[in-house]
């Protein structure tokens, strides 16, 4: 601890971590009993082993939903432990000893501020990285992947260069209806078209079947060219088919923060899922200082209801943090906001609600 910290300052900091890693813990035993209950039958039915299942799955299972519901976690404690200090009265002691509420508030802030740095490193680094054994575990014992996992594909590969494809088929990676267009100086130079685009591995590039050729010139006459095989490498690979709303949660953010990049410049639609997946990962750990704030305003003084009707206004708000952050990505997917105004939307309405009852509890 800083040698600024007072006694009562490490008193609520206790309090404040202890209590939020027990209710961390007990609510996430909760929710894994609740999953696998409803998840016991396609573990059997697919004969997951019991391995699989502890470590691919549950392991990397509980850091994911730990910190989906840490503003949830965050909102219980504070309501919990502060509504016991003020039913024994405990904070009017502490504010008649000279301490300012604003004072009182710094155990809290570092307290929220340990949470949201322990938040936000898991959100950048060990999720993503946990997420893509999870992922992989419920493709292969609980979800049926679609073989046909893209279509009406179109990017933009290079300055110039032009992809479409009608439908990728994940199951034999082969682009079906694969058109290249190039185009200088706003003027289509040649299309390149073929029933199909089967990727090799070995070569690190595409084999196009039954392709046709079309370079226009100047004159009268274009020049055509057919044929049942071609092989070309392109700045396009297998792995450009797989980014999805899945894939974007694997991403440590300095890959999700290239992969932004590549998408933007391809004009790839699916670049909206990678920047809410980034927003989120900042948004998310934020919330824990406004509903510290918002927690300690509502539970500071005593109420005739209790600890009880606190813990109701907290997780009853803590919820629909949680379900506005969720239902902000609809602004996005409609294209009514961008996604950094969407998803920090709920921390921006959040934190004027804090302002106000913090002004309202301070008097």
């Amino acid at each position: 601890m800083e040698p600024g910290l007072k006694k009562i300052d490490k008193y609520i900091i206790k309090k404040f971590i202890l209590t939020f890693f027990i209710a961390l813990l007990l609510i996430i035993g909760i929710v894994i009993i609740f999953d696998i209950s409803e998840k016991i039958n396609h573990f059997v039915e697919n004969k997951a082993p019991l391995h699989s299942i502890i470590f691919d799955y549950y392991v990397n299972f509980a850091p994911y939903y730990m910190n989906m519901f840490s503003p949830l976690f965050v909102f219980i404690t504070v309501i919990f432990f502060t509504s016991r200090m003020a039913a024994n009265s405990e904070i009017i002691a502490i504010l008649s000893c000279g301490v300012s509420y604003r004072r009182m508030m710094v155990p809290y802030m570092i307290s929220a501020a340990i949470i949201a740095m322990l938040s936000l490193s898991l959100s950048l680094w060990v999720i993503p990285r946990a997420n893509v054994h999870r992922l992989q575990f419920e493709t292969t014992y609980v979800k049926h992947k679609n073989p046909f996992s893209t279509n009406n594909v179109h990017y933009q590969i290079d300055t110039g260069k032009f992809v479409y494809v009608e439908s990728f088929s994940s199951w034999n990676n082969t682009a079906f209806g694969f058109t290249l267009e190039d185009i200088q100086d706003n003027k289509l130079v040649s299309k390149l078209s073929a029933e199909t685009a089967v990727w090799d591995s070995t070569m690190g590039g595409w084999r196009l079947h039954r392709y046709f050729l079309r370079e226009y010139t100047e004159g009268l006459e274009d020049r055509v060219t057919t044929g049942d095989k071609l092989d070309t490498v392109l700045n396009l690979t297998v792995t450009d088919f797989y980014r999805n709303k899945n894939t974007v949660e694997t991403l440590p953010i300095g890959q999700l923060n290239n992969l932004i990049s590549q998408q933007n410049l391809r004009g790839d639609s699916n670049v909206m899922y990678a920047l809410i997946e980034k927003h989120t990962r900042y948004a998310l750990p934020f919330s824990a200082f406004i509903l510290t704030i918002i927690g300690v305003s509502l539970s500071s003084r005593k109420r005739r209801g209790g600890i009880g009707l606190n813990i109701g206004i907290g997780i009853a708000l803590s919820f629909t943090y949680i379900l506005f952050l969720r239902f902000s990505q609809m602004f996005v997917y409609s294209g009514a906001m961008s996604p950094m105004v969407a998803l920090w939307l709920p921390n921006i309405i959040y934190g004027m609600v804090a302002i106000f009852l913090y002004t309202r509890a301070s008097k």
